[in-house]
């Protein structure tokens, strides 16, 4: 069964932790729907390498439109963690019961969305205090899997088998 996935992304995000795991997940013939401020607003990758346009604003996203949420890494998630309209959506995506998956600094928006208390997350060595300080269980494991709802990875070399348990995650019958 083919989701569709809310990837909430703006300027600088991390250009391996998106353009591999959208690839990926376009290849499965999941939708991929990215979500900033304004419709039709080219964002580009920290490195330059990538740029994408924005399919739809966070003002008109709905949680139940979508079977699972992507954050990836970069400045992108510090920088839409300052907006309390991603902060909402996140929270409301959270209390959904439907997957969350993160890379890297991902789980920065997460956490200031405060909904990953007692979660199991990939160590990110420059979020491990903030995450430790939330109350999430870190784990030096390239990916981890919280119960199919949080997955998360530590870094771009985790790429590969973060794409691997997503894949898994989103081929599951139900995700609600």
């Amino acid at each position: 069964m083919h989701k569709k996935i809310a990837v909430l992304v703006t300027y600088d995000f991390e250009d391996i932790e998106y353009l591999e795991p959208v690839e990926a997940f376009r290849a499965a013939r999941h939708s991929i729907i990215n979500i900033e401020d304004q419709v039709g607003k080219i964002v580009y990758g920290i490195k330059r390498r990538s740029q994408i346009t924005i399919d739809q604003s966070i003002d008109d996203a709905s949680v139940h439109d979508f079977d699972a949420l992507f954050i990836p890494g970069g400045y992108s998630p510090e920088k839409l963690a300052l907006d309390d309209r991603f902060i909402y959506f996140v929270r409301n995506f959270a209390d959904s019961q439907k997957p969350i998956l993160s890379s890297c600094h991902g789980p920065q928006l997460l956490l200031e969305a405060g909904v990953i208390q007692g979660r199991h997350f990939a160590q990110s060595e420059t979020l491990k205090s903030a995450l430790l300080n939330a109350g999430v269980v870190v784990s030096d494991q390239s990916v981890v899997n919280d119960n199919n709802l949080y997955i998360s990875s530590r870094s771009t070399l985790d790429t590969p088998e973060f794409i691997e348990v997503c894949l898994q995650v989103l081929g599951q019958p139900s995700l609600s």
